[in-house]
């Protein structure tokens, strides 16, 4: 049987070659949106790609046991996410003082569930762990800790340095130099921001697009602070306008839409699409209702999808050590060669 040209490049893509090749398209695509767009980029990304990444992600993550040794094991995760979410729609709740402190609970218990079974020892070592993350609580906003497990961990630490950890560990494991390549890409595309910073490229943010992003707006000053270009008030014309501030939304808006579409691009390599039609259906039904919430108010679609934005982060902390034991494994095995 003859293969026309076209399914012939339909096949090489759905390769290990051909999607690492095609992720380095995609990143291409999304550092271009990312320097004309950046504010909207993001809010379009976040509203759109990202209610489906979690579905379909906790749907995947489900099906794999969440990658830990008791499934039962997540309802601490759940508990801790609604503690979080507790604090964000009561900004006078107590729970909102804790908030570095349940999340790096929630990033330590993961590694506790992944190497201890015995329940008894699981419950003593979460405790503990609870002891220390109350070292966390801060009044200082953007103290480091504060910063690292409040801010970073479960934003651009999820989508852009777990991501490049599990591009890198795939790379390994398969000894991919196309995989290798990605990951290089990855790279050069994001000190692309830092070291070409043209000043009439990019659309201004639209009115809509600053009182959308309000929600996010500590992410970017702690990143101002983090790549030391100084102390970053929430001032619109600063924060919107200003030559940095569009630095550092470029590299959030990238790392956010090239997260999502890393996602999608890999159904046949992790298969998180192989599911019942029914549960697609489901999924492909909230996914619709979630955008309808954004189109009416970005505010509402936030706050109502924002557990279900923890509690993704969180399923896949397990996953997220899997992949630093499993870098560390292959490179002692290509060590010993």
């Amino acid at each position: 049987m003859k293969i026309n040209n076209s399914s012939a490049f339909i096949v090489k893509l759905t390769t290990d070659n051909g999607i690492n090749y095609s992720n380095i398209a995609l990143m291409l695509l999304s550092i271009i949106a990312a320097y004309i767009i950046p504010f909207e980029l993001f809010l379009f990304s976040y509203a759109v790609l990202g209610p489906l990444h979690y579905l379909t992600e906790i749907s995947w993550l489900d099906k794999k046991n969440y990658f830990i040794k008791s499934k039962t094991d997540i309802w601490l995760f759940v508990l801790l996410a609604v503690f979080i979410t507790i604090g964000l729609f009561y900004r006078e709740s107590k729970t909102n003082n804790y908030i570095a402190s349940l999340l790096f609970l929630a990033f330590v218990y993961a590694l506790i569930i992944i190497l201890v079974e015995k329940p008894g020892l699981k419950v003593l070592l979460a405790f503990l762990a609870f002891i220390i993350s109350l070292g966390l609580k801060t009044k200082a906003t953007l103290d480091l800790p504060f910063m690292i497990f409040a801010i970073w961990l479960p934003t651009i630490i999820h989508v852009y340095i777990f991501t490049g950890l599990f591009m890198l560990y795939g790379a390994l494991k398969t000894r991919s130099k196309s995989g290798i390549v990605s990951v290089i890409a990855l790279i050069v595309c994001t000190l692309t921001f830092f070291i070409y910073t043209p000043e009439n490229i990019g659309i201004p943010v639209s009115n809509y697009g600053r009182e959308a992003y309000s929600f996010f707006t500590l992410l970017n000053k702690s990143l101002y602070q983090l790549f030391g270009y100084g102390t970053l008030y929430i001032n619109d014309e600063v924060l919107y306008f200003g030559e940095k501030s569009i630095i550092v939304m470029r590299f959030i808006a990238f790392a956010y839409t090239y997260h999502y579409l890393n996602w999608f691009s890999k159904t046949t390599i992790i298969k998180w699409n192989d599911v019942s039609p029914k549960r697609m259906f489901i999924i492909i039904i909230l996914w619709i209702l979630s955008i309808m919430l954004y189109a009416f108010s970005y505010k509402i679609g936030f706050y109502a999808l924002f557990l279900l934005s923890m509690l993704h982060v969180f399923f896949e902390f397990p996953l997220n050590y899997r992949s630093f034991i499993g870098i560390g494994q292959e490179v002692k095995a290509m060590l010993r060669k």
